[in-house]
């Protein structure tokens, strides 16, 4: 069911008292419960968007290329903005793990001149990064996937999914699971191919339920020479069981299907963005999203 036609791009975010927050034209956008719609956060220039286990609002801003956390008392803290004294390229989306450290991903989408990061080769840095609890930050993963955007880490911390979504003709437009240290560091041996979208869009933003499953964001309806092909229509959300075999398929008959995330009284309303509009699903299992706790689903 489509909500809304317009206003809603990417980050769909649940707090039961807010309601739903997306990123949209320039702006972090309200849908409260009772269905009203409004700007929450003018010329954020957002992505991805997150509540940490606090209920803090976390933002990817690529307009402003950092990370930045919206207080209880309504003030910004920058969490990262630079790494080795280089700003990031646009940092895209997030997760979270049990202890509260957060990942993001830092592709490069449309305009490649002002990318500063590069390996010693002269090679661009399309990479994904741990901020720690005492603020540090750290790179963990620099070259094993082409163009990070989509995360997630899984309930037990034992593994992170990464969304590698290149849509540069003849880029990569693939899912990857990756074996999560205790430390935080992935494993680059344990790099596991999920799915593979071929030549149509690649993954993009994604949740897990409670139970584990994968719900990812995928997808064109319409081509989009000469990068990305739509043989046969493939927009909408893909569901993986946790050992990552494609359950279900959800079309959304419009591009592009961005991204989604929990919400509703029961946390069982998948919220989903694509092209700037807004659709639900529900589903039979709730989401497991680090807020609102579970205990408060029901509120």
């Amino acid at each position: 069911e489509m909500l809304q036609a317009h206003g809603a791009g990417e980050g769909p975010a649940w707090d039961p008292q807010l309601g739903l927050l997306t990123s949209g034209e320039g702006n972090i956008n309200l849908r409260d419960r009772s269905g009203n719609a409004k700007v929450y956060l003018k010329d954020a220039g957002s992505n991805g968007l997150m509540f940490d286990r606090e209920g803090r609002l976390v933002i990817c801003e690529p307009v402003r290329r950092r990370v930045s956390r919206i207080e209880a008392d309504g003030s910004t803290t920058v969490l990262a903005a630079t790494y080795d004294g280089k700003p990031f390229n646009q940092p895209n989306d997030l997760t979270i793990d049990r202890k509260g450290r957060l990942y993001f991903s830092d592709p490069c989408y449309g305009d490649r001149s002002k990318l500063e990061l590069f390996d010693r080769s002269g090679r661009a840095i399309e990479g994904v990064y741990r901020i720690d609890l005492d603020g540090s930050v750290t790179r963990i993963i620099t070259h094993e996937v082409d163009r990070p955007n989509g995360l997630v880490v899984t309930h037990d911390d034992r593994y992170l999914f990464v969304a590698d979504n290149n849509n540069s003709q003849g880029g990569a437009r693939k899912l990857f699971r990756f074996a999560l240290g205790a430390d935080g560091n992935i494993d680059p041996a344990s790099q596991t191919l999920i799915y593979d979208w071929g030549t149509t869009r690649g993954p993009d933003g994604m949740k897990l339920d409670a139970e584990g499953r994968l719900y990812v964001a995928a997808g064109l309806n319409r081509p989009n020479p000469p990068h990305e092909t739509a043989d046969p229509a493939t927009a909408g959300v893909y569901v993986f069981s946790p050992e990552g075999e494609l359950l279900d398929f959800a079309p959304i008959p419009r591009d592009e299907t961005t991204n989604c995330g929990f919400g509703g009284h029961d946390m069982k309303t998948l919220f989903v963005t694509a092209g700037g509009t807004l659709w639900q699903i529900r589903t039979a299992v709730p989401g497991a999203p680090a807020w609102p706790p579970a205990a408060s689903t029901a509120a």
